[in-house]
């Protein structure tokens, strides 16, 4: 098939693009392709060719009767000329959905005296046929939800597949709510929450759908786009909805869209039961998102931490070692008779004997192996790093859950037993698996204070 269609092409080139990138969000189950040339400049020409990325096709719409809440006075002229009931009774439990028998005969006693169960639905004139629509319509406790089986909706895969085919973002999430109905008009609502993608824009962009068919002007005062600025608290779902890049994307099939204005283009919010089911899907959508977006978050502080911890180990390194090596030039020249002992050395020779030989085995074990050149600032710096790299990449705190509490780590507390490091003043015999390292030796000890 051809179309010839003549318009300002440099005006109207944008909406057309956006157009046709919508419709295969919206239909990926086909191959989309558009060719456009410029007879005075071929450079301007461009080719759009969007592949088709489902094999599965949207559920086939089948045929249902009309809903009560629905009709209106012309309509039921139709259906009783054409009617093969007998008796009113049967009529509106057979020709219209949603009305049982029981609900057909409180109908009818609500009707008043004029009306009876048995009564031809020929008998009705316009007068009682009138009076007939008026109790069908303002009835609601009696009669059952429309079926939503005369819908087509997308279906979550085929739409995912279609926003990952267009759009490409970094994660998605997408609901289907459950049918709906308003003035006897069934609806179902699908939507999807993308972040990140390509051409994505910071902020909140919504991408609508009537029936399959994209909605590209007036947005500003259609109930989704009304629905994702004011009635979704973005934050309780960690997203920004100022600088994270948000795609919202809601897709409403009726029998009967509620349309406002000639043009066609957008769907208002005074009807609460549309408002409340599109608020209802784009907080599943954001629930499913909540999970992965606390891990990322969990991931990304982990590196933040890592690359702040591995960006000040060169100075801690260098002055750490500078303080060593302070430490064993003073030692050196107490042993020499060179310095006097400080007050708080000569304060620590009254301590017990035990805890002078203990400190003195550590402070001999660091001196040795600075004197030896075993220890040094590239030793440290290196220790440092291996330390970091293995504390973070295990995990360090807890992370936050779908639900806003602590998740444990691998390991939960319980598990968990408190290390005091106590220095040695003397080498023990008697104690077995020691923890050798070439800057120290680990005794692991049961000490009780």
């Amino acid at each position: 098939m051809q179309v010839l269609v003549s318009g300002n092409w440099t005006t109207y080139k944008s909406r057309i693009v956006q157009y046709l990138q919508q419709l295969a969000i919206i239909t990926p189950y086909a191959r989309l392709g558009m060719d456009y040339s410029n007879r005075s400049d071929e450079k301007k020409g461009m080719n759009l060719r969007f592949e088709r990325r489902s094999e599965q096709m949207p559920a086939q719409a089948r045929e249902v009767k009309h809903h009560p809440n629905g009709v209106n006075n012309l309509l039921i002229q139709q259906l009783l000329e054409r009617t093969n009931n007998k008796s009113l009774l049967k009529f509106l439990t057979n020709d219209l959905s949603g009305i049982t028998p029981s609900a057909a005969k409180k109908l009818i006693e609500r009707l008043g005296n004029s009306f009876d169960s048995d009564m031809s639905p020929d008998e009705l004139d316009d007068k009682q046929t009138t009076r007939l629509v008026q109790l069908l319509r303002s009835t609601d406790n009696l009669f059952k939800s429309p079926d939503g089986g005369c819908l087509s909706p997308l279906g979550e895969y085929n739409l995912n597949l279609g926003i990952q085919k267009v759009i490409e973002p970094e994660i998605i999430a997408t609901a289907r709510d459950k049918p709906g109905a308003y003035d006897g008009h069934p609806f179902i609502v699908e939507a999807a929450v993308a972040l990140g993608g390509k051409d994505a824009k910071e902020g909140i962009t919504v991408v609508r759908f009537a029936n399959r068919i994209p909605l590209l002007f007036e947005g500003g005062a259609d109930v989704a786009t009304r629905v994702a600025n004011s009635k979704i608290k973005w934050s309780s779902y960690k997203i920004d909805h100022k600088k994270d890049k948000i795609g919202v994307f809601v897709s409403i099939v009726s029998t009967k869209v509620p349309f406002k204005g000639t043009g066609k283009e957008y769907i208002g919010d005074d009807i609460t039961e549309i408002q409340l089911s599109v608020k209802r899907a784009l907080q599943s959508c954001c629930q499913q998102l909540r999970a992965h977006l606390a891990k990322r978050n969990a991931l990304r502080d982990v590196k933040e931490r890592r690359s702040r911890l591995l960006k000040y180990i060169p100075d801690v390194s260098r002055s750490l070692f500078g303080l060593l090596e302070s430490m064993r030039k003073r030692k050196l020249e107490e042993a020499q008779g060179l310095r006097v002992a400080s007050p708080r050395k000569r304060l620590a020779a009254g301590r017990s004997p035990a805890k002078r030989l203990k400190t003195g085995a550590i402070e001999t074990s660091i001196m040795d192996n600075l004197s030896k050149g075993d220890l040094t600032a590239d030793t440290i710096k290196e220790r440092l790093t291996e330390a970091v790299l293995v504390t973070v990449n295990e995990g360090m705190g807890d992370s936050e859950d779908e639900k806003g509490g602590k998740s444990k780590s691998k390991k939960d507390d319980s598990d968990r037993q408190s290390l005091y490091l106590v220095p040695l003043y003397d080498k023990p015999n008697d104690i077995q698996n020691v923890i050798q390292h070439p800057l120290f030796d680990f005794f692991p000890m049961n000490v009780t204070s």
